[in-house]
Protein backbone atom coordinates (compact mmCIF):
# COMPACT_ATOMS: atom_id res chain seq x y z
CA UNK A 1 0.00 0.00 0.00
CA UNK A 2 1.46 3.61 -0.92
CA UNK A 3 2.07 6.06 1.85
CA UNK A 4 -0.22 8.73 2.22
CA UNK A 5 1.04 11.90 1.16
CA UNK A 6 2.31 13.99 4.41
CA UNK A 7 0.51 16.97 5.28
CA UNK A 8 1.48 20.12 4.50
CA UNK A 9 3.31 22.05 7.48
CA UNK A 10 1.44 25.74 8.01
CA UNK A 11 4.58 28.28 7.33
CA UNK A 12 4.41 31.46 9.06
CA UNK A 13 6.70 34.17 8.29
CA UNK A 14 7.66 36.80 10.70
CA UNK A 15 9.73 40.59 9.45
CA UNK A 16 11.16 42.18 11.76
CA UNK A 17 10.79 45.94 10.48
CA UNK A 18 12.70 49.41 10.96
CA UNK A 19 12.36 51.81 8.06
CA UNK A 20 11.72 49.10 5.37
CA UNK A 21 8.73 50.82 3.16
CA UNK A 22 11.15 50.93 0.07
CA UNK A 23 11.85 47.27 0.52
CA UNK A 24 9.54 45.46 1.89
CA UNK A 25 6.91 45.36 -1.19
CA UNK A 26 9.92 43.49 -3.13
CA UNK A 27 10.68 41.16 -0.36
CA UNK A 28 6.75 40.48 0.23
CA UNK A 29 6.22 39.59 -3.47
CA UNK A 30 9.49 37.32 -3.50
CA UNK A 31 8.04 35.04 -1.17
CA UNK A 32 6.27 31.45 -2.71
CA UNK A 33 2.81 32.22 -1.58
CA UNK A 34 2.01 29.01 -2.47
CA UNK A 35 3.83 27.57 0.66
CA UNK A 36 3.68 30.46 3.01
CA UNK A 37 0.25 30.74 4.71
CA UNK A 38 0.66 33.60 6.82
CA UNK A 39 3.22 36.63 7.21
CA UNK A 40 3.40 39.02 10.77
CA UNK A 41 5.52 42.02 10.62
CA UNK A 42 6.51 43.86 14.08
CA UNK A 43 7.49 47.76 13.14
CA UNK A 44 10.23 48.71 15.88
CA UNK A 45 8.64 52.75 15.72
CA UNK A 46 9.99 53.13 11.93
CA UNK A 47 10.05 56.81 10.64
CA UNK A 48 9.05 55.96 7.23
CA UNK A 49 5.61 54.28 5.73
CA UNK A 50 6.57 50.82 6.72
CA UNK A 51 3.59 50.12 8.30
CA UNK A 52 0.99 51.27 5.67
CA UNK A 53 3.22 49.88 3.34
CA UNK A 54 2.14 46.47 5.11
CA UNK A 55 -1.79 47.53 5.46
CA UNK A 56 -1.90 47.96 1.93
CA UNK A 57 -0.16 44.38 0.88
CA UNK A 58 -2.17 42.98 3.35
CA UNK A 59 0.21 41.64 5.85
CA UNK A 60 -0.82 41.19 9.49
CA UNK A 61 0.75 44.43 11.60
CA UNK A 62 1.92 45.11 14.67
CA UNK A 63 3.74 48.58 15.83
CA UNK A 64 5.67 49.18 19.21
CA UNK A 65 5.11 51.86 21.29
CA UNK A 66 8.53 52.90 21.91
CA UNK A 67 12.16 50.78 20.17
CA UNK A 68 12.61 47.81 21.50
CA UNK A 69 15.59 47.10 19.52
CA UNK A 70 16.27 44.32 16.96
CA UNK A 71 16.52 41.66 19.77
CA UNK A 72 13.10 42.54 21.14
CA UNK A 73 11.58 42.99 17.72
CA UNK A 74 12.18 39.73 16.84
CA UNK A 75 10.53 38.56 20.91
CA UNK A 76 7.59 40.19 19.31
CA UNK A 77 7.49 38.53 16.19
CA UNK A 78 7.82 34.90 17.52
CA UNK A 79 5.18 35.37 19.97
CA UNK A 80 2.57 36.34 17.46
CA UNK A 81 3.77 33.70 15.35
CA UNK A 82 3.59 31.31 18.19
CA UNK A 83 -0.09 32.08 18.54
CA UNK A 84 -0.90 31.20 14.99
CA UNK A 85 -1.23 28.00 13.37
CA UNK A 86 2.44 27.29 12.68
CA UNK A 87 4.32 23.89 12.58
CA UNK A 88 7.39 26.38 10.89
CA UNK A 89 8.07 30.02 11.67
CA UNK A 90 10.67 32.02 9.37
CA UNK A 91 12.52 35.23 9.59
CA UNK A 92 12.47 36.98 6.58
CA UNK A 93 14.15 40.51 7.11
CA UNK A 94 11.93 42.88 4.85
CA UNK A 95 14.73 44.69 4.02
CA UNK A 96 15.21 42.38 0.46
CA UNK A 97 18.87 41.81 1.47
CA UNK A 98 17.68 37.75 1.55
CA UNK A 99 16.70 35.95 -1.65
CA UNK A 100 13.22 35.03 0.20
CA UNK A 101 12.07 32.34 -3.50
CA UNK A 102 14.81 29.78 -1.17
CA UNK A 103 12.29 29.84 1.68
CA UNK A 104 11.48 26.14 0.16
CA UNK A 105 14.83 24.61 0.45
CA UNK A 106 15.39 26.05 4.08
CA UNK A 107 12.33 24.44 5.19
CA UNK A 108 12.75 21.16 3.59
CA UNK A 109 15.13 19.69 6.26
CA UNK A 110 12.38 20.78 9.14
CA UNK A 111 9.54 19.05 6.91
CA UNK A 112 12.13 15.75 6.40
CA UNK A 113 12.93 15.35 10.03
CA UNK A 114 16.56 15.94 9.13
CA UNK A 115 16.94 19.44 11.42
CA UNK A 116 14.57 21.55 13.78
CA UNK A 117 16.62 24.93 12.97
CA UNK A 118 17.51 26.05 9.39
CA UNK A 119 19.74 29.03 8.44
CA UNK A 120 20.43 30.17 4.73
CA UNK A 121 23.72 30.61 4.76
CA UNK A 122 25.00 33.90 2.07
CA UNK A 123 28.88 31.79 3.05
CA UNK A 124 27.95 28.86 1.94
CA UNK A 125 29.01 28.66 -1.84
CA UNK A 126 30.74 32.09 -1.66
CA UNK A 127 28.09 34.31 -2.73
CA UNK A 128 28.45 36.85 0.06
CA UNK A 129 31.58 38.64 -1.60
CA UNK A 130 30.00 38.65 -5.01
CA UNK A 131 26.81 39.68 -3.32
CA UNK A 132 28.40 42.57 -1.96
CA UNK A 133 28.92 41.94 1.30
CA UNK A 134 32.18 44.32 2.67
CA UNK A 135 34.87 42.62 3.08
CA UNK A 136 35.54 43.55 6.75
CA UNK A 137 32.28 42.07 7.26
CA UNK A 138 33.13 39.17 5.47
CA UNK A 139 36.66 38.31 7.23
CA UNK A 140 35.24 39.10 10.59
CA UNK A 141 32.26 36.33 10.12
CA UNK A 142 34.63 33.67 8.86
CA UNK A 143 36.66 34.19 11.96
CA UNK A 144 33.99 34.59 14.54
CA UNK A 145 31.99 31.61 12.95
CA UNK A 146 35.25 29.34 13.29
CA UNK A 147 35.74 30.71 17.14
CA UNK A 148 31.93 29.71 17.07
CA UNK A 149 32.37 26.08 15.54
CA UNK A 150 34.91 25.45 18.27
CA UNK A 151 33.07 26.53 21.25
CA UNK A 152 29.85 24.76 20.04
CA UNK A 153 31.46 21.47 17.94
CA UNK A 154 29.72 22.19 14.71
CA UNK A 155 30.90 22.66 11.59
CA UNK A 156 28.73 25.40 9.79
CA UNK A 157 29.41 27.80 7.21
CA UNK A 158 28.05 31.07 9.35
CA UNK A 159 26.05 31.98 12.45
CA UNK A 160 25.36 35.18 11.30
CA UNK A 161 22.22 35.09 9.08
CA UNK A 162 18.83 36.79 9.64
CA UNK A 163 17.43 34.40 7.13
CA UNK A 164 16.62 31.36 9.68
CA UNK A 165 13.96 29.02 10.11
CA UNK A 166 12.36 27.18 13.48
CA UNK A 167 10.30 24.33 14.35
CA UNK A 168 7.21 25.31 16.12
CA UNK A 169 8.55 23.06 19.21
CA UNK A 170 11.90 24.88 19.48
CA UNK A 171 10.21 28.07 20.23
CA UNK A 172 8.01 26.73 22.51
CA UNK A 173 10.70 25.16 24.58
CA UNK A 174 13.87 27.87 24.60
CA UNK A 175 13.32 30.86 27.05
CA UNK A 176 14.00 33.81 24.53
CA UNK A 177 12.53 36.15 26.10
CA UNK A 178 15.12 36.49 28.92
CA UNK A 179 18.19 36.96 26.03
CA UNK A 180 18.85 40.43 24.79
CA UNK A 181 17.01 42.87 22.59
CA UNK A 182 19.99 44.03 21.15
CA UNK A 183 21.66 42.79 17.87
CA UNK A 184 23.72 39.93 19.98
CA UNK A 185 19.87 38.32 20.28
CA UNK A 186 20.71 36.19 17.15
CA UNK A 187 23.36 34.58 18.90
CA UNK A 188 22.21 34.38 21.97
CA UNK A 189 19.43 32.11 20.54
CA UNK A 190 21.99 30.27 18.13
CA UNK A 191 23.58 29.32 21.96
CA UNK A 192 20.42 28.22 23.13
CA UNK A 193 19.23 25.60 20.22
CA UNK A 194 22.67 23.90 20.58
CA UNK A 195 22.65 23.88 24.51
CA UNK A 196 19.53 22.19 23.80
CA UNK A 197 20.84 19.95 21.24
CA UNK A 198 18.56 20.88 18.39
CA UNK A 199 19.68 19.89 14.95
CA UNK A 200 20.92 22.77 12.32
CA UNK A 201 20.67 22.58 8.46
CA UNK A 202 22.32 24.84 6.25
CA UNK A 203 20.97 26.40 2.58
CA UNK A 204 22.86 28.60 0.40
CA UNK A 205 21.24 31.91 -0.07
CA UNK A 206 22.47 34.83 -2.71
CA UNK A 207 22.26 38.23 -0.67
CA UNK A 208 22.47 41.80 -1.93
CA UNK A 209 23.68 44.56 -0.08
CA UNK A 210 22.83 47.86 -1.50
CA UNK A 211 21.91 51.20 0.49
CA UNK A 212 18.17 50.78 1.51
CA UNK A 213 19.32 46.92 3.10
CA UNK A 214 19.90 47.52 6.50
CA UNK A 215 23.00 46.83 8.21
CA UNK A 216 25.00 48.23 11.26
CA UNK A 217 28.06 49.93 10.97
CA UNK A 218 31.43 49.53 12.04
CA UNK A 219 31.09 50.23 15.42
CA UNK A 220 27.70 48.31 16.02
CA UNK A 221 29.70 45.76 14.06
CA UNK A 222 32.67 45.67 16.87
CA UNK A 223 30.43 45.79 20.06
CA UNK A 224 28.07 42.69 18.38
CA UNK A 225 31.39 40.68 18.13
CA UNK A 226 32.96 41.63 21.38
CA UNK A 227 29.13 40.71 22.99
CA UNK A 228 30.21 37.02 20.95
CA UNK A 229 32.58 36.43 23.27
CA UNK A 230 30.36 37.55 26.04
CA UNK A 231 27.85 34.74 24.97
CA UNK A 232 30.11 31.86 24.19
CA UNK A 233 31.47 32.48 27.49
CA UNK A 234 28.02 32.05 29.30
CA UNK A 235 27.85 28.97 27.25
CA UNK A 236 30.92 27.25 28.34
CA UNK A 237 30.37 28.40 31.90
CA UNK A 238 26.94 26.71 31.92
CA UNK A 239 28.16 23.32 30.09
CA UNK A 240 31.06 22.77 32.52
CA UNK A 241 28.18 23.63 35.29
CA UNK A 242 29.96 26.20 37.22
CA UNK A 243 27.44 28.69 36.78
CA UNK A 244 23.78 28.55 36.00
CA UNK A 245 21.78 31.33 33.34
CA UNK A 246 18.46 31.85 32.94
CA UNK A 247 18.51 31.47 29.43
CA UNK A 248 19.73 28.27 29.49
CA UNK A 249 16.44 27.13 31.97
CA UNK A 250 14.27 25.03 29.72
CA UNK A 251 10.55 26.53 29.38
CA UNK A 252 7.55 25.92 27.89
CA UNK A 253 5.73 29.19 26.56
CA UNK A 254 2.11 28.51 26.86
CA UNK A 255 0.46 29.63 23.45
CA UNK A 256 -2.58 28.41 22.18
CA UNK A 257 -2.55 27.69 18.31
CA UNK A 258 -5.71 29.31 16.52
CA UNK A 259 -7.98 26.83 15.09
Amino acid sequence: MANKKSKKPYVTVIMPAYNASRTLEWTYNELPHDIVDEVILVDDVSADDTIKVAKRLKIKAFLHKQNRGYGGNQKTCYTEALKTKADIIVMVHPDYQYDATKLPQLIQPLIDGRAEVGFGSRLLGGGALKGGMPFYKYLSNKFLTTVENLVFGLRLSEYHTGYRAFKREVLENIPFQLISDDFIFDQDIVAQIVYFKYRISETAVETRYFPEASSINFWRSAKYGLSIFRTLMRYLLQKSKLVRYSMFKRMKHDYERVK
